[in-house]
């Protein structure tokens, strides 16, 4: 059976941690399925892990949706839930609940996710309202580097915990079903998730969180730019990767490759008759 918002709430009341992993594509999106994985995300990280960003400010709604179809294409049991990029629900909230509506319509997804506390809670309240369900973001929120100055960690005082845990509230409020809260003290983590009857997926929040979410690539070691001090490495399929490419290389340059059962053969007769 799919994943639902419902089965995100139910999961926080029976104490079931929830596993979320971002993805981009079809194949990979099917491997993540067919691990059972609760959630996936079409995040606006694909401006960094795959355009080759800086950031995650340049993403359109467009290559969002782009991503989101290819997706859920490759899904039947997970969430899909998907980035609102910058821009796309600062202006109004017409255009909040437009670009929700087109992920949901053009794209597929179940969900949106858009980052922010006190100064997004009308967009939240609009999208929910047009029967979009939303999932919050908040604390070292990638759309706001700028303002933060860049990737640093928030809620480290009491007055940046005490705004974290008093937006979390307010994103509940607002009708969201679940929240991100990412690189933030795992104690203030651990605060919010009790403040608040939603789930918290933590991004470099600590364990005690209702659940966690990871950027694949970081996870399996296929970005090498950066690697944030949260992320655990369970493979090395970057390197698995260089290794391949390089024993292919190397059997193409020496002939070895292809092998005849590789190849096709044709009916001698036909040959000769060329």
């Amino acid at each position: 059976m799919r994943n639902t918002v419902l089965t995100f709430k139910n999961s926080k009341k029976e104490g079931k941690k929830l596993s979320m992993l971002t993805a981009y594509d079809y194949s990979t999106a099917k491997l993540f399925d067919e691990c059972n994985i609760n959630g996936i995300l079409i995040g606006d990280s694909l401006g960094m892990v795959i355009k080759g960003d800086e950031d995650t400010l340049g993403v359109t709604i467009e290559e969002i949706i782009y991503h989101t179809k290819a997706v859920k294409k490759g899904t039947k049991k997970a969430l899909i839930v998907s980035d609102m990029p910058f821009l796309s629900y600062h202006v109004s909230k017409e255009d909040a609940v437009l670009n929700a509506g087109r992920l949901i319509k053009e794209g597929g997804a179940h969900a949106v996710k858009l980052e922010g506390g006190a100064h997004v809670i009308e967009a939240i309240k609009a999208i929910v309202s047009a029967q979009i369900p939303v999932m919050g973001h908040l604390g070292l929120t990638p759309q706001s580097i700028n303002t933060f100055g860049g990737f640093k960690v928030q809620g480290k005082d009491f007055d940046g915990a005490k705004k974290l845990i008093k937006d979390a509230k307010l994103i509940e409020d607002a009708g969201a079903f679940s929240i991100v809260l990412e690189g933030i003290p795992a104690k203030v983590a651990k605060l919010i998730t009790q403040e608040v009857s939603i789930p918290t997926i933590g991004i470099g929040a600590g364990k005690e969180c209702d659940g966690q979410i990871l950027v694949y690539q970081d996870m399996l070691g296929m970005f090498s730019d950066f690697v944030p001090k949260f992320v655990k490495q369970y493979a090395n399929i970057g390197q698995d990767i260089k290794n391949a490419v390089g024993v292919y290389i190397k059997e193409i340059e020496e002939g070895t490759f292809p092998e005849e059962k590789h190849t096709f053969k044709i009916d001698e007769d036909e040959l000769n008759k060329l």
